[in-house]
């Protein structure tokens, strides 16, 4: 087993840890014999279950879809799939806060696609996730009352106040903190890109900068290759890439709905689908592996009075990490040994 390989292996111990850990304290105060038996699995919550399947298949479709077309068909369907599996597999064990955009890059340059462009590719796939948030949860806050996207509480929470209104505040700090950095992201790679270069060169000049010197002045020229690059994509290509990116979220959210209809039929499928935007906002900056315990918590407790049950509340939140973070896990380790063997390393363009 290669360094890199061991190394990265040891590195998934922990997010599983901590949400098993969550996991085991949600089933052991919330989840009793009575709830269980309270399931009843029928036609309706099979095919609830089959639909968060499907979008869960709708999520990982849009990004590879997305690969593909923004590396002109270079990347292979096959090779689309590998790197957003990879991709998810790192924001599974890594803090929210860098998640799995930052080795996009490296994956991306095993997948055969040269380090530059590579780059180029990653700096406009996290553009195009940044715009997402920005443009549609001004849509979510204006269709759906505030009341009850932010003043509705949860089970645990048992009305406190304190806890919708941290829920509301972060969510409010982090959307703020993505509409800059989409701003700088446009600024950088689309409005000026040459005045962002210089800019950032000559802030990579400075004394306590210099350890990093080298990666911000190519940041910097990474920044113009990908701004000549995208100048010249065409709507069509625009309409793809960020239809892919569309996609891929609302899968997510709507695998959230198919699991409400399944098990909460009663549940306001827009005010379910909507909270999930702030719940994906919040975890944004996570300081655990993935959102791994903090994820579990947060479901339970935000959705706990559209659910009315805490050990509802606790299964339902299990079953969305089930499939929005462990099938990631399995899937990943088994991808590893191929993105650190010979094979892999020979595929590496510079």
């Amino acid at each position: 087993m290669s360094k890199e390989l061991s190394k990265t292996l040891w590195r998934t111990i922990l997010p599983i840890l901590l949400s098993v850990g969550v996991a085991m304290w949600l089933f052991r105060r919330d989840i009793d014999s009575a709830t269980l038996r309270s399931i009843v699995f029928d036609s309706h919550t099979i095919i609830g279950i089959c639909l968060a399947l499907l979008f869960v298949f709708g999520r990982d479709f849009g990004l590879a879809w997305r690969f593909h077309t923004i590396a002109d068909g270079d990347l292979t369907w096959k090779r689309a799939w590998r790197t957003d599996i990879m991709c998810a597999f790192t924001s599974a064990i890594t803090p929210s806060v860098v998640g799995g955009s930052a080795l996009a890059i490296f994956y991306l340059n095993r997948e055969g696609i040269k380090l530059g462009r590579a780059t180029a590719l990653t700096l406009t796939t996290l553009f195009l996730d940044e715009l997402f948030f920005v443009v549609f949860c001004p849509v979510i806050l204006l269709i759906l009352p505030w009341d009850d996207l932010f003043g509705m509480p949860g089970l645990e929470a048992g009305g406190s106040e304190l806890f919708l209104g941290g829920v509301k505040l972060m969510f409010w700090l982090v959307y703020a903190g993505i509409c800059v950095w989409t701003a700088i992201l446009y600024i950088a790679i689309i409005g000026r890109p040459e005045a962002s270069q210089r800019v950032l060169k000559h802030i990579a000049s400075w004394r306590w900068l210099r350890r990093w010197h080298e990666h911000i002045e190519a940041m910097a020229d990474n920044m113009v290759a990908t701004s000549s690059w995208v100048k010249g994509r065409s709507l069509r290509w625009w309409a793809q890439v960020f239809g892919g990116t569309v996609l891929s979220w609302f899968s997510r959210y709507f695998m959230v709905n198919a699991l409400f209809w399944a098990f909460v039929p009663a549940a306001s499928g827009l005010l379910v689908f909507g909270r999930q935007f702030v719940v994906w906002v919040v975890l944004m900056v996570s300081p655990t592996p993935g959102g791994s315990g903090i994820s579990e918590w947060l479901f339970a407790n935000y959705y706990g009075d559209l659910i009315g049950d805490l050990g509802i509340a606790a299964v339902l939140a299990l079953v969305w990490r089930l499939f929005s973070y462990y099938i990631y896990l399995i899937a990943g380790v088994a991808l590893l040994p191929g993105y650190f063997g010979k094979k892999a390393r020979n595929n590496c363009q510079s």
